[in-house]
């Protein structure tokens, strides 16, 4: 069973930058997307950004496009998601999650249904 652990989370203020990373370990996971989805107090969980099995194609929520990246280095574990020009609103719980399918590639922005495996979260505050 895989297990994910997100990192990086923290305190910053509006217009800084933060880095968080996903690391995956007790399975195979290199042939499925990874995502980052995020959840802010009293609000659903929502699709934040996604990758799929070879870095290839990349999904982004219209909220986050332009200043986050997604990225992945199968070699050496983690999905990295760099935060950008960092929002009030962006303040969340972020969670890594697994797609419950390997090999696939998705048309669209994919589903938080699409996703089996997930990790503990990570907190991000934004003060403004």
């Amino acid at each position: 069973q895989v297990q994910l652990v997100e990192s990086g989370g923290g305190l910053v203020q509006a217009g800084d930058s933060l880095t968080l990373s996903c690391a995956a370990s007790g399975g195979t996971f290199s042939v499925n997307t990874m995502g980052w989805f995020r959840q802010a107090p009293g609000k659903e969980r929502e699709f934040v950004a996604a990758i799929n099995w070879n870095g290839g194609r990349t999904y982004y929520a219209d909220s986050v496009k332009g200043r986050f990246t997604i990225s992945r280095d199968n070699a050496k574990n983690p999905v990295v998601l760099q935060m950008n020009s960092l929002r009030y609103e962006d303040t969340a719980v972020y969670y890594c999650a697994l797609d419950r399918r390997a090999w696939r590639t998705f048309s669209g922005n994919p589903d938080i249904t699409d996703f089996a495996i997930w990790g503990q979260g990570t907190q991000v505050t934004v003060s403004s």
